[in-house]
């Protein structure tokens, strides 16, 4: 399955959640009910993905994890936030870049509506 169309059902997904559930949960809560229903569409879904950071040619065991990582392919970062930062962007570009992946996703469930609050992050390999 590409990219762009597991994105797409992983918004959905997010989507139905965050409709039937709402904005108010610690970030675990929303990520492993999320991974839940992403298994249950039939995705390989990884949590707390251990992300190796390779300096200089030597591996550093620095604690950095993915939330969810959707059939080895798309990253997808849960955040329960008032409001996203610029390292929230920037985060999961350097995980796409030290994964070598091309698409991730960042989803504040911390929301009213959750439409605006979901972000797709593109790494130009």
């Amino acid at each position: 399955m590409h990219e762009n169309d597991i994105s797409y059902k992983c918004i959905g997904a997010a989507i139905e959640l965050h409709k039937n559930i709402g904005p108010g949960l610690l970030e675990s809560a929303y990520e492993n009910a999320l991974a839940h229903d992403l298994r249950e569409l039939g995705f390989d879904v990884k949590q707390q993905v251990l992300m190796p950071f390779i300096y200089k040619e030597v591996k550093q065991d620095v604690g950095y994890r993915l939330d969810l990582l959707i059939n080895n392919k798309v990253i997808l970062e849960v955040k329960a936030v008032e409001t996203l930062a610029p390292v929230h962007y920037s985060q999961l570009l350097t995980y796409l870049k030290l994964s070598n992946l091309k698409l991730g996703l960042l989803i504040n469930f911390n929301a009213k509506t959750l439409k605006d609050n979901i972000h797709r992050i593109v790494n130009k390999l």
